[in-house]
């Protein structure tokens, strides 16, 4: 049991996420950086999509009633045992009855904390993962707060303390982001000038970001070629007919800034997709604090595929770190 003495900015339990009720109307949600998740666990013991906690910006304060194996990894946060550093990306053991804490993050915007046997908080649908906007599982459903007590599972005894990332595997967090973007359904109707300048200039991460969707700010505004409203479209130029939203899809509500929809994003609506960030750089986007820079990148379905699989291959090599 892990009794939250404080809550942190916004903790919540996240596992892989819950696939299969999008055409619902029911996100994926799930971690926001699936490969900092899955190392975290990995260090622990832990199948990849077994819960842990992840914390946004300002770490919790965790009192622990119980020994257990721990590893933080993702933001680049410092987590301390009664006031003493813990290494990132590293096993390390917590007794029962003491405290963990986390400096501000240097780098990176979200910690995943893993404690070998999971965070035990009922399934719902196939997951563990929180869905605060609707309501669905994790903790009651909704963030963390103080008083909170957090069941775990059952330990795998594969963990040990001193478990710890090789330097290859780790993540390089902070600084200007590049994101690669495949051109969208609805890339065309952006005037020349616009498409040029979207994938040109630097933005900047609104303070509004979160697990919904990222905010771009600081390019210039985009404008859209002409047309005659379409029936059931709005009178906006970035409006149309509702279509479906893939996680990463970038809109432009009135041409003024870019939205990057993430993994508790609505699943369709009225605003023109330009294009979609590749599933194998949606972990930065979770990552990215508020002012940092992003550029775009346009690149083709054929790079993404590619992308893709050096990702997988990448996660693949967690699950070969400590064999039993």
């Amino acid at each position: 049991m892990i009794k939250v003495l404080k809550p942190g900015l916004a903790t919540s339990v996240q596992d892989l996420g819950r696939e299969g009720y999008y055409h619902l109307g029911i996100p994926p949600s799930g971690a926001l950086d699936q490969y900092a998740l899955s190392a975290a666990n990995q260090l622990v013991g832990n199948a990849p999509g077994l819960a842990a906690l992840e914390c946004t910006l300002v770490g919790p304060e965790l009192e622990f009633q119980h020994d257990a194996l721990v590893a933080v990894c993702g933001a680049h946060m410092t987590a301390r045992v009664d006031g003493v550093d813990m290494h990132q990306d590293t096993a390390f053991k917590v007794k029962a009855g003491q405290v963990l804490r986390f400096d501000f993050p240097r780098a990176g915007a979200r910690a995943y904390v893993a404690v070998a046997g999971g965070i035990d908080v009922p399934v719902v649908l196939g997951s563990r993962s929180t869905y605060a906007l609707g309501g669905l599982g994790g903790f009651q459903g909704r963030r963390l707060v103080a008083g909170d007590e957090l069941p775990l599972g059952v330990a795998s005894g594969k963990g040990r303390a001193g478990n710890s990332l090789p330097m290859a595997l780790r993540q390089s967090l902070g600084g200007e982001m590049t994101l690669r973007v495949v051109p969208g359904l609805y890339y065309h109707r952006l005037s020349e000038s616009a498409a040029q300048n979207f994938f040109a200039e630097p933005w900047t991460v609104g303070s509004e970001a979160d697990r919904i969707g990222y905010r771009f700010k600081g390019g210039s505004a985009l404008s859209f070629q002409p047309r005659e409203q379409p029936f059931g479209a709005g009178s906006d130029p970035s409006n149309i007919v509702d279509s479906c939203y893939p996680i990463g899809s970038i809109q432009v509500p009135a041409g003024l800034e870019p939205i990057v929809l993430h993994r508790d994003a609505v699943s369709g609506g009225g605003y023109a997709m330009i294009g979609t960030v590749i599933s194998a750089d949606l972990d930065l986007i979770g990552q990215l604090q508020p002012n940092q820079k992003a550029r775009f990148v346009a690149v083709t379905l054929e790079e993404a595929l590619e992308a893709r699989r050096s990702y997988k291959k990448k996660l693949g090599c967690l699950g070969k770190l400590f064999p039993s």
